[in-house]
């Protein structure tokens, strides 16, 4: 990752955030995520709600997000996403942040706050999705989806690819949840869309995988819906 020259200013603000996120802090919530299995080195328990406070009080920054990520602790990761400038933020970092994630709460701050922002966002959920570690392909599929939710304008074409990398991440009982949520939100976009991914849920059901077949009909179900149908009838 590029080296950045250290100023006075943003070395102050980065104190000034971390005394606001301690006076944050809630030791039950804290004890709650991490009896949910979502570790972290420092964990204040500090709200969402709490954090877009925070964020809310200075002006977002590449520098500034850039020590916060590297100081590790939660809430300083989800303030990075929170505060970093899309246009600054580079495809190097979007691979190295990601690729150290921990826990799904971090990857969704991230493709949340930030990579959906991006110019590499579709580029970069696309690599994802056939990464090696679970988080990554986690954060992957849950980008997909951000895209699909927040690009409503974009061409139905650019998401076509997803279709090649899918396959293999249904066999995967760990993601069945964000697959089915994401997958959902992309078959939603539009209604071209839509009959694209129930095609291909259709075809799901012919994989030799239990986990597959189970993930398609909840898909289906949902996708073949009056409600979802009528939703692109009150959208033309």
């Amino acid at each position: 990752m590029d080296f950045i020259i250290d100023d006075p200013q943003q070395e102050q603000e980065f104190r000034h955030i971390l005394t606001k996120i301690q006076l944050a802090k809630n030791g039950e919530t804290a004890a709650q995520m991490k009896q949910h299995g979502l570790i972290y080195k420092i964990n204040w328990g500090a709200s969402i709600v709490s954090l877009r406070e925070i964020a809310s009080q200075f002006e977002p920054s590449h520098l500034l997000a850039l020590k916060l990520w590297n100081k590790k602790w939660r809430e300083t990761m989800i303030l990075a996403a929170m505060l970093d400038v899309p246009k600054e933020v580079t495809e190097e970092q979007m691979d190295y942040w990601t690729k150290s994630l921990e826990t799904t709460e971090i990857a969704e701050a991230l493709n949340t706050y930030l990579w959906v922002k991006t110019k590499f966002a579709f580029i970069k959920s696309l690599e994802w999705c056939r990464g090696k570690k679970h988080l990554v392909r986690f954060a992957g599929l849950h980008l997909m989806g951000r895209l699909a939710l927040i690009e409503k304008s974009a061409m139905d074409e650019i998401f076509e690819p997803f279709f090649d990398v899918l396959s293999p991440l249904a066999k995967d009982p760990n993601l069945k949840q964000v697959f089915y949520r994401s997958y959902l939100l992309l078959g939603m976009k539009s209604k071209t869309m839509n009959e694209a991914t129930i095609l291909f849920a259709e075809d799901l059901k012919s994989v030799d995988s239990e986990d597959s077949r189970s993930l398609a009909d909840l898909i289906l179900s949902e996708l073949t819906s009056p409600y979802v149908q009528e939703l692109f009838v009150k959208n033309t």
